[in-house]
């Protein structure tokens, strides 16, 4: 399983990150998602929201199709397999970017998730609701809002940067080409190895993670490129937060991916397998009960201040 971490720590002249900067990272983040699950006390957690979508469960996936309606308005059903679903949700965002509200350094990135939890052995399922303002430069302390629990965070120090970038100005430097967005977020190996792959996989789910405003053409560039990673399959069968029935996209052997309306193949959000009440063993986490975890944006936009909500 490969965890990437979303900061990166550099001097301001070194172009990338390094081979010993990611292993650290990642070290890091294995740590702060066991003590997450548990509940103990650790690093801030900043470093787990910003990978919020790291495996915690390997899911068993194969590549099937599913059986969705021509998104165009013609004919009937039709077979769509995951780099088709990618593709049709590409062409969507494509047709329907909005016009964009350029933020400034000084404002908030807000947004709102709406999220089920699933016990997968009990049934259980309990709703929640997060919210964000996040620093659109990371200049400004930003507030992460868990379910009603307040967590602050304080500015990047000049070594630290957020990766993928917040920054409109960042965004705005990436390509919005699949294959330029691979070499951007530094994968242009994706199809030589495994791990590069899920390496690649995991920056474009974080990219997606949010909250970005994200410059127009980049989110289908990130679609498109997800299509062509090796081994995105099909998680049929998915109900989104807002009971949305939807399409699971996924990388065979991950247990987190993206989920798109049936029919439309519109983005509708993450989803998750997790392990609550794990413990760290070793570089493993072990016992706990395992959960799926299913979000849904309710709302987004770019304020001035932490506590606005866009009008």
């Amino acid at each position: 399983m490969d965890e990437l971490t979303a900061l990166r720590e550099l001097e301001p002249e070194v172009p990338s990150l390094t081979d010993e900067a990611r292993a650290a990272a990642r070290s890091r983040l294995a740590v702060a998602m066991a003590r997450e699950r548990t509940g103990s006390r650790g690093p801030s957690r900043r470093l787990v929201l910003r990978t919020a979508f790291t495996a915690t469960v390997a899911a068993a996936v194969t590549g099937v199709v599913v059986a969705t309606t021509d998104g165009r308005g013609g004919g009937g059903p039709r077979t769509l397999n995951a780099a088709q679903v990618l593709h049709r949700a590409a062409e969507r965002t494509r047709a329907e970017d909005p016009d964009i509200t350029v933020p400034r350094g000084d404002q908030y990135l807000y947004s709102r998730e709406v999220y089920t939890q699933t016990m997968i052995v009990s049934g259980r399922r309990t709703t929640h609701t997060d919210e964000f303002w996040i620093s659109e430069n990371g200049s400004r302390t930003s507030r992460y809002l868990y379910d009603g629990r307040i967590k602050d965070e304080p500015p990047l120090t000049e070594h630290e940067v957020a990766w993928p970038p917040t920054a409109y100005a960042k965004l705005r430097e990436m390509p919005a080409d699949p294959d330029g967005l691979l070499v951007a977020l530094g994968h242009p190996e994706y199809r030589r190895t495994e791990d590069e792959a899920q390496s690649a996989y995991m920056d474009l789910l974080l990219l997606m993670r949010g909250p970005r405003v994200l410059p127009p053409g980049l989110r289908a560039a990130a679609f498109e490129a997800f299509a062509k990673l090796p081994g995105i399959v099909i998680q049929d069968g998915e109900v989104d937060a807002l009971g949305r029935r939807g399409i699971g996209v996924t990388l065979g052997g991950q247990s987190f991916g993206l989920v798109f309306e049936r029919g439309t193949c519109a983005y509708l959000g993450l989803r998750q397998e997790g392990v609550r009440g794990a413990r760290p063993v070793g570089k493993e986490l072990r016992g706990g009960e395992k959960y799926l975890e299913v979000r849904a944006l309710v709302a987004s936009g770019v304020v001035d201040e932490i506590g606005q909500r866009p009008r």
